[in-house]
């Protein structure tokens, strides 16, 4: 019988999907509700898997993974990201791996515009002084008729671009792969940063992009500006942002994700008013959970089928 092994649902989102409860009824599953926590432990659980199912971007999909496990055929991950998996190494051991591309797309852009909006009109700093009985007066930000500035027009890029327009921002935007048909004004990166008075990032994780935002690109933005990351947190350099943020060099960050996660309680980033915080959930509702987790598992029947989906790696036989 196929080996199938979900080695880190930690905390669980798959196990209460009912994705999840159809799995079982087609086939027995390897299931482990914490995270490997090292190489060996994962190893040990996907120990003659042939199919892995990943739900934690935590866990790490090395060269030497893909080595030691030689049964394994398929990686199907919940999400886009691809940061956590070797993909050269994985087309050399032939092990294919599929994502779930455009699922949160709309939560994610969603999520973004309410970082946008809570900075610009610091509403969790204004909350906070309503419950302690002050009455603060003229402190948001106006977006309407300002400058949106969206880094990559992915799926997500691209809706975000559209609720920004849509409140009236005049979007500007750079991705890496420029396509006039998507209706956005193109920019050099640079005189995005110049221009924009929101800069929201919507890249992948990859070599390319680590530190694509350094002290050189904030330093080029307005002293106005707010910077929005819903991507990856390493897609940032975190201390020269902390460094512009303390200083009053930008005037506020949304950040849904950071270089370590969860972040620390003590970390200098938590201390500051000018930014707003929350814990990589850009992509998290009950709708697009159970669409996602669907999707990797459909991912892994059309795999098994002959006729593989959203692949990463490998061949496409339908073509």
């Amino acid at each position: 019988m196929l080996r199938i092994v979900i080695p880190d649902d930690a905390p669980p989102v798959m196990a209460p999907s009912h994705a999840y409860r159809k799995l079982l009824e087609q086939s027995c599953v390897d299931y482990y509700d914490s995270l490997p926590g090292s190489e060996e432990v994962l190893l040990e659980r996907i120990a003659g898997a042939e199919i892995v199912i990943n739900i934690r971007s935590s866990t790490s999909f090395s060269e030497s993974v893909f080595r030691r496990a030689p049964n394994l055929r398929l990686l199907s991950l919940w999400g886009t990201g691809t940061d956590n998996v070797d993909l050269s190494a994985a087309a050399r051991y032939g092990v294919a791996v599929t994502n779930t591309p455009g699922v949160s797309a709309f939560s994610v852009a969603e999520h973004a515009l309410a970082l946008m909006l809570a900075v610009a009109r610091r509403i969790p700093c204004v909350d906070a002084q309503v419950r302690q009985g002050r009455w603060p007066r003229g402190q948001a930000a106006l977006m309407h008729g300002k400058t949106l500035g969206v880094v990559g027009l992915g799926a997500i890029g691209r809706q975000f671009a559209r609720l920004g327009a849509g409140i009236g921002l005049q979007v500007k935007a750079w991705t890496m792969h420029p396509n006039p048909g998507f209706g956005f004004e193109l920019v050099s990166l640079d005189d995005l940063l110049r221009q924009s008075d929101v800069v929201s990032l919507h890249l992948r994780l990859s070599a390319e992009t680590r530190g694509f935002i350094g002290a050189r690109e904030i330093g080029k933005m307005k002293h106005s500006a707010i910077l929005i990351n819903t991507a990856r947190g390493p897609i940032v350099d975190q201390e020269a942002l902390l460094d512009a943020l303390t200083a009053g060099r930008i005037a506020g960050a949304g950040l849904d994700v950071f270089d370590t996660e969860p972040l620390p309680p003590d970390h200098p980033i938590t201390r500051l008013e000018n930014v707003v915080l929350t814990p990589h959930s850009a992509g998290i509702t009950p709708e697009v959970l159970e669409a996602g987790l669907q999707l990797s598992i459909d991912n892994v029947w059309n795999f098994v089928g002959g006729h593989p989906t959203h692949l990463v790696v490998g061949e496409d036989r339908t073509r």
